[in-house]
């Protein structure tokens, strides 16, 4: 009962709402690909849960719409970083908001020309959205070196900091205290784990939406898109989940 509750009151909020649709659709899809491409007996029903993923995917750009105000307070709260500790973070945080907040204008554009309220085209539209969503990705997770010409990951590069903290002889961690902090540092790099391998499963699904000879973009099948998807929005769920539970773990502690 204690579940059911919890799940009626995340789907009150807007967040909750658009991580289950996220998680269906490219759920359907995962499953309506798998259908359509190796099971020519179920193909209807394959077709079928491809037409209800296109639909709920057309549900979020929709209530994206609306995403552009909140999006912008964030970035000027977010400033330049100052309350961020290390200086390569805290840059690539900011261009990584910069790319946020050109994503939804752009997006709303290619679904205004779509839908006749304007009359560009809307593939230039598309394909450039896309690309500042896998441009914002990207910086979420990696920073250029320029001695060594190499991509380190955003994530990756906290991690190592963590690990390194984690072994230095200065940090023995045997008092509660310490022992606490060490709990600490380790759920923070489980959480920067799970934030990388779900910005690498979008980012695989980004550049697949790219025009065709980026890569591998248009090279992928309909269920591994809902595969990399799925994979994403399930860590998403999780990831959302576990800080609900340390919050309240929290506010329990002080109260």
């Amino acid at each position: 009962m204690a579940s059911l509750s919890g799940l009626a009151s995340a789907l009150e909020s807007y967040r909750g709402r658009d991580r289950l649709i996220r998680v269906l659709g490219y759920c359907c899809q995962l499953v309506g690909g798998v259908l359509v491409e190796q099971c020519p007996a179920r193909s209807e029903v394959g077709t079928r849960l491809l037409v209800v993923s296109t639909q709920l995917s057309h549900c979020r750009t929709i209530l994206r719409l609306f995403d552009d105000l909140a999006m912008f307070v964030y970035t000027k709260q977010y400033g330049l970083g100052a309350q961020e500790e290390d200086a390569f973070v805290r840059w690539v945080s900011v261009l990584g908001n910069l790319a946020d907040q050109l994503y939804y204008p752009c997006e709303h554009v290619a679904w205004a020309a779509d839908t006749r309220v304007l009359h560009v085209d809307s593939s230039r539209w598309w394909t450039l959205s896309t690309a500042l969503w896998a441009l914002s990705l990207l910086l979420g997770v990696a920073s250029a070196s320029s001695s060594l010409r190499l991509w380190c990951r955003r994530s990756l590069w906290v991690l190592l900091k963590l690990r390194q903290r984690l072994r230095s002889p200065t940090a023995p961690f045997t008092s509660p205290l310490a022992r606490g902090k060490r709990r600490a540092i380790e759920v923070q790099m489980q959480s920067e784990m799970l934030s990388l391998l779900s910005n690498l499963a979008d980012l695989a699904n980004a550049v697949h939406w790219l025009p065709r000879g980026v890569l591998w973009a248009g090279r992928f099948p309909l269920w591994l898109v809902g595969l990399m998807g799925t994979v994403s929005s399930l860590l998403n769920i999780y990831q959302a989940v576990r800080a609900g539970g340390q919050a309240e773990a929290a506010t329990s502690d002080t109260a």
